[in-house]
């Protein structure tokens, strides 16, 4: 099939390379000049494991293309992908101007009947748009469907090429029949393809990661008693997941979550609900969490310094909101930073892969070291913020030649109480006893 990807971010180079990758001739559209020329030379703008290999490959076989140009992107093409941002204010509400503004040059430019998939994680009635903003620039006939994304960062490929499920929102049998053919080489081991509605489809994404992100506050909570109450949460939690009705994903104590995805999807789930008068305390209840989560983390840092924190050099290993992405966007270590800066402490920050997009964003106000070690030559304390592997075995003997006070803050729980009881490090975590 012909296919054409707007947008050229984490969603459309992932689909766009995943379908190229399974035959299927791909044009990626982006009005950023700079991106467009990245990828054609085989560069990509973001950091994301197998995702590289995979383009060039494509590139090479000429069956991906990139423009700027989205007449020329969308001509003769049957499916036409939404894959651009829709980013959520401080109030919650999604911000569909990029989706407009796709549909706007779509209908400008569309010379055949094509199918429009909705990839970006849209609120409800927002294909409903899409086909009002086309069909009032164009008298072609085409088709809007719903095809929600489940990608998590550092794992897209293999989540794309290897899906849970494929959601597809379609009234329309023929229109589904041609989707179930493009995803039928992705689910030959038997997983499914779920047709609905579209404004069930478009629901489904938001539910999905309001869901998870309950998960994670819930389990944060159970965390913050555990701790008041002497118990350890990791043996609570050895628990909890051995039910089979829970389960051992996203049960995980500690910083809370961030990222791209579930802070703005969780305030857009709220602001629906609002929207149309649904009170959602629950909602509230998991960002409310969420929030005082990382702060707690901090409060818990100035706690053990107390004066001594105003210069004090804390030193952060991880900056990402998780591991295997270079994505800082709504990262707890920002809020972390942000509470150390502000107390008077010197930050310094070690990250696999988002050292410089911190360098970015912080300026000198921050020092982004570039090896690991070194990183702790001299420090009054290191925060763990992100569980990228290389730190979940570190020569501790090492560290604390090296450090000038042994004290860790673990965002993660990932080192056991006794081995820090061994090594004679001060050790605060989330949900169990400090050493």
């Amino acid at each position: 099939m012909k296919i054409a990807i707007i947008g050229t971010g984490y969603v459309g180079l992932v689909v766009g390379t995943g379908l190229a990758e399974n035959g299927h001739s791909v044009t990626c559209i982006d009005r950023d000049p700079e991106r467009i020329d990245m990828l054609r030379n085989g560069k990509i703008p973001i950091y994301e494991p197998g995702l590289e290999e995979l383009l060039m490959r494509n590139i090479e076989e000429e069956r991906m293309s990139f423009t700027t140009d989205t007449a020329e992107g969308v001509a003769d093409k049957l499916l036409i992908f939404f894959c651009v941002d829709t980013p959520t204010g401080e109030d919650g509400v999604p911000d569909r101007s990029n989706v407009v503004a796709a549909a706007e040059a779509v209908g400008r430019a569309l010379t055949k009947y094509a199918i429009m998939v909705v990839k970006s994680t849209c609120p409800v009635g927002t294909a409903e748009k899409i086909r009002e903003t086309i069909s009032g620039l164009t008298s072609i006939p085409f088709d809007v469907v719903s095809n929600p994304e489940f990608l998590k960062e550092g794992a897209a490929v293999d989540d794309f090429m290897r899906p849970d499920r494929v959601v597809i929102g379609s009234d329309d049998v023929r229109v589904l029949e041609i989707m179930r053919e493009l995803y039928s080489p992705f689910l030959r081991t038997g997983k499914p393809l779920i047709a609905m509605g579209i404004r069930s489809a478009e629901m489904a994404k938001y539910a999905m990661n309001t869901m998870l992100a309950a998960r994670i506050s819930l389990m944060n909570e159970l965390a913050s008693i555990a701790e008041a109450q002497g118990a350890d949460i990791t043996q609570v939690r050895e628990a909890v997941m051995a039910d089979s009705r829970v389960g051992s994903s996203y049960l995980f104590p500690g910083l809370g979550f961030g990222g791209s995805c579930l802070p703005k999807d969780t305030k857009a789930a709220l602001w629906m609900g609002k929207s149309k008068g649904v009170a959602t305390p629950m909602l509230e209840g998991v960002i409310e969490t969420n929030d005082r989560q990382q702060s707690n983390f901090v409060q818990k840092m100035l706690d053990h310094y107390g004066e001594r924190i105003k210069g004090a050099r804390i030193v952060l290993w991880g900056v990402s909101f998780k591991p295997r992405t270079d994505d800082i966007r709504f990262a707890p270590a920002l809020r972390v930073m942000d509470g150390l800066l502000e107390a008077g402490a010197e930050v310094t920050v070690f990250d696999p892969v988002a050292g410089p997009k911190v360098a970015e964003q912080y300026g000198e106000r921050v020092t982004v070291a570039k090896k690991m070690y070194s990183s702790i030559e001299g420090a009054d304390g290191l925060a763990i913020i992100t569980e990228w592997r290389e730190f979940h075995f570190p020569d501790f003997e090492r560290m604390g030649t090296l450090m000038k006070e042994k004290v860790i803050f673990d965002g993660r729980n990932l080192y056991s109480l006794q081995t820090m009881r061994e090594q004679g490090f001060r050790y605060i975590s989330i949900g169990r006893p400090s050493v």
